[in-house]
């Protein structure tokens, strides 16, 4: 418990001051796209070129933090958060749309080292303290909530000339304090063969991915995460278009982002109780009510719902699915397995975001969330087909509490 109680809160501190930057930028990002970009259906190209550098860096994180250990990995991370920061803001003030880009692409490295926050908890502690040490780190996202999106509001007029170009100044205070949290990590080293007592030889990717629940826990976490990208990133357009003021915009990004991270406090605790699929099985249905909801009106009160729907959905796929690949792999093969899992999802957040702008001013925020409904459907029959995989589903919980 010693890990546990020291690591876990570094990690949710820094996860709290990740997602502070990330929310942010959620916020204003596709604004700052829209008024930079002459193309206007170009809006969100920013944040989706973030989550493809996020894509593109999570296998070589994973790799190369199994060489140099995690914490200097999530060390040298922050200087490319702290780059990127502060070339985003130079981009506002010059008006530049393809250095924005540049910048935000910057900083989707960094959060493709951060993303490994959840796993670092889970492999610090014992196997009957995992879920709750996955759910305690994305808890710190309840910071989140509160400062990120206040701090856009606050200061995003701050420079006259240049809306939002504050905002990005203020990014660079969220990486240099997460920097400080990061060094009073002590995590343990990573665990070869010998030292783990396995006796089996490590298994090929392919072996792990014919597990069913490695298959429902990647289905789940990619989509469940892709779904959540697609809406959430065409919210402030939709708003907008609705005319609807920053400070809406920024109120319902902060509800949905409490949406996310407030029920970890409980997540675990639910899986342990109610078994892992059963909980994920609850999230997606979250989303469905999520998108009738989006679908009965655009008033700022429907916004407001239908994303804390939105949110807690995410956390229940999220923290669910990480729980269920815990569950996979062998101590020596958590690193390519790890790797595998966030590849895909961020691939699938990248590809969420790089539609979220061109399918709203194309076709309309009905056919955002009317897209998301086929995703929706995928995840329960994994969901469904796994439980039946298994003689009854209170065992996954068991597994992990």
């Amino acid at each position: 418990m010693t890990s546990f109680t020291r690591n876990v809160p570094l990690l949710a501190l820094s996860q709290a001051l990740m997602v502070s930057a990330l929310s942010l930028l959620l916020t204003t990002s596709a604004l700052v796209g829209l008024a930079l970009s002459d193309d206007k259906s170009f809006a969100t190209l920013p944040v989706a070129l973030m989550a493809i550098a996020t894509m593109c860096t999570s296998i070589p994180a994973a790799l190369l933090m199994e060489k140099i250990g995690r914490k200097n990995g999530f060390m040298l991370s922050t200087l490319f958060g702290i780059s990127g920061s502060l070339i985003s803001l130079f981009a506002i003030l010059e008006t530049d749309f393809w250095l924005f880009v540049v910048g935000n692409m910057l900083i989707g490295i960094f959060n493709g080292f951060a993303s490994y926050y959840r796993f670092s908890a889970a492999d610090a502690v014992d196997h009957g303290h995992k879920s709750r040490a996955i759910s305690y780190v994305l808890a710190g996202g309840v910071v989140a909530a509160f400062v990120g999106t206040n701090v856009a509001n606050i200061t995003h007029d701050v420079i006259d000339v240049a809306p939002f170009a504050g905002s990005y100044a203020a990014l660079t205070g969220f990486y240099l304090l997460a920097l400080l949290a990061l060094s009073f990590l002590k995590l343990p080293p990573h665990l070869t063969m010998s030292q783990s007592g396995d006796s089996d030889e490590e298994r090929s990717l392919r072996v792990i991915m014919r597990q069913p629940k490695f298959m429902a826990a990647v289905v789940c976490g990619m989509l469940g995460y892709g779904v959540m990208s697609l809406i959430m990133t065409a919210t402030p357009l939709a708003m907008a278009h609705h005319a609807q003021s920053f400070d809406q915009i920024a109120f319902v990004i902060q509800w949905h982002l409490l949406g996310m991270f407030a029920p970890a406090f409980f997540t675990g605790s639910l899986i342990c109780r109610f078994g892992v699929l059963r909980v994920m099985f609850v999230g997606a249905l979250l989303a469905v009510l999520c998108v009738v909801i989006n679908l009965l009106g655009t008033s700022e009160n429907h916004f407001w719902l239908s994303l804390i729907l939105l949110g807690v959905s995410w956390n229940f796929l999220f923290v669910g699915a990480t729980t269920l690949l815990t569950e996979t792999y062998h101590p020596v093969e958590r690193a390519k397995v790890q790797a595998f899992n966030d590849f895909f999802v961020f691939t699938t957040v990248a590809a969420a975001s790089l539609t979220a702008g061109a399918l709203h001013h194309h076709l309309g925020w009905q056919a955002v969330n009317l897209g998301v409904l086929p995703l929706l459907l995928l995840i329960m029959i994994s969901i469904i087909w796994v439980g039946r995989k298994a003689d009854n589903m209170p065992v996954a919980a068991q597994e992990t509490c």
